[in-house]
């Protein structure tokens, strides 16, 4: 992952990236897949990306090395807050075409405007899913994808880790929820997720209906557990590999 981070900053057309490291499982507690690792990639243009994957060394020594591998190309819908006091995702685009996707495949992660995400795994066989369909870039049905990501205070870490188990209890339990991981750009203190729902009501009925999960986003308000946060809503429009043996949006 080091090595690609050179590459990256001079690849054309590449707006926005960040290598991502992965909790175990669907988890968002401490501890890391070292295996599993995302890149997200925010592209001018979907032409910038599909040229990144035909001729960069980086997806070719993916497709050698990984076990299993996914990735989604998305639109965002709604994005509200900074990454390292940038906002990645723009204002949100329009129904109709989608605009140039968002993301990027590696082994494990998501997207932004123009773009894919890519996700990679450990085991498990390579299949191919679509996501398909420009309709679902206005937001008008099917499935949601949702980025989270937060500075956490250093003085807030204790109570915000204490509060990750009865949030992993309410998404595993979610109706809806169809994949999801924790990801970080530093091990304890920089932590996101990465989340794909069926459709915005039971994205919505998590964050909003779940006792444990209100708690924690009245608490993070009113202790100031964060320095800065990010949260990003997308429409998956293309799908590609699998994610734990399967592609959650076939």
């Amino acid at each position: 992952m080091a090595f690609d981070r050179p590459v990256l900053a001079r690849t054309p057309g590449l707006l926005f990236w960040r290598m991502l490291g992965s909790g175990r499982g669907a988890s968002t507690s401490l501890g890391a897949d070292l295996r599993r690792w995302a890149l997200l990639a925010v592209w001018r243009e979907e032409a910038d990306l599909d040229r990144f994957l035909d001729v960069s060394p980086i997806p070719a020594r993916w497709r050698r090395e990984a076990r299993e591998s996914w990735q989604v190309r998305m639109v965002p819908l709604a994005s509200r807050g900074r990454w390292n006091g940038v906002e990645p995702f723009g204002p949100p685009s329009g129904a109709g075409r989608p605009p140039a996707p968002v993301g990027s495949p590696a082994p494990a992660g998501s997207s932004g405007p123009a773009g894919t995400a890519g996700l990679s795994g450990t085991t498990g066989t390579s299949d191919t899913g679509r996501a398909g369909g420009t309709d679902r870039a206005g937001g008008t049905g099917g499935p949601v994808a949702v980025l989270t990501r937060a500075s956490i205070r250093p003085s807030r870490l204790v109570p915000f880790y204490r509060s990750v188990p009865g949030v992993d209890r309410l998404l595993a339990e979610q109706d809806g929820c169809l994949a999801s991981v924790g990801v970080g750009e530093w091990p304890l203190a920089r932590q996101g997720t990465f989340s794909l729902w069926r459709d915005e009501d039971a994205m919505r009925g998590f964050a909003h209906r779940g006792r444990a999960h209100r708690q924690v986003i009245g608490r993070t308000r009113t202790e100031g557990w964060y320095s800065e946060e990010l949260f990003a809503r997308f429409a998956p429009y293309a799908s590609e590999g699998t994610w734990d043996g399967a592609d959650p949006l076939a």
